[in-house]
């Protein structure tokens, strides 16, 4: 009889044991998608405050959602505006290039890509993607940042843009003129 409730202590137990693994799991794959997060919310307080700082060359920052910065895309380096300096500058960002681990650069998010669209009337839409870490909700249509560049292969979880992450904001320019 002793030998039966060890046995049942046991597996209840490693139960217990798997269960705290698997919560482990989970936290490490949240606190990387906080930290990715954290620094989308970076670039893009930090391309809204170069746009701001740049108001009369604003509608030169524009790339459109076709054909972001980052990602696999090489970065502009050309240095003769100040908007020329600020898209090398953020592109680099993106791709991580604020900390390397060897060769690599990892002081970003996975895949990470930016975007400047121009809604009109001097108002602009920035946009930061990147690859998320399992599959959540796919972002608003209305957000083509990046749209179908994070899908898995076939068979993956992170199809249809479930993968994709984003963040948005709009700087309004002023018409100080009229």
């Amino acid at each position: 009889m002793t030998l039966l409730e060890v046995l049942i202590t046991i597996v209840i137990l490693a139960i217990g044991l798997l269960g705290l693994a698997g919560l482990q799991s989970r936290l490490q794959s949240s606190e990387m998608e906080a930290y990715q997060r954290t620094q989308a919310l970076i670039l893009l307080d930090d391309m809204s405050s170069r746009i701001a700082t740049n108001r009369v060359n604003a509608a030169d920052y524009e790339t459109g959602a076709t054909t972001p910065l980052g990602g696999t895309a090489a970065c502009p380096t050309t240095s003769d505006t100040q908007q020329q300096i600020d898209a090398g500058e953020w592109c680099n960002a993106l791709k991580g290039a604020g900390e390397r681990q060897g060769a690599s650069n990892v002081g970003a998010m996975v895949g990470g890509r930016g975007c400047v669209e121009s809604l009109g009337s001097g108002e602009f839409l920035i946009t930061v993607a990147w690859q998320g870490m399992t599959p959540l909700s796919a972002p608003p249509a209305s957000v083509a940042c990046g749209q179908n560049l994070y899908n898995g292969a076939t068979g993956s979880a992170c199809t249809g843009d479930l993968c994709r992450r984003t963040v948005t904001t709009i700087v309004r320019i002023g018409d100080l003129e009229s």
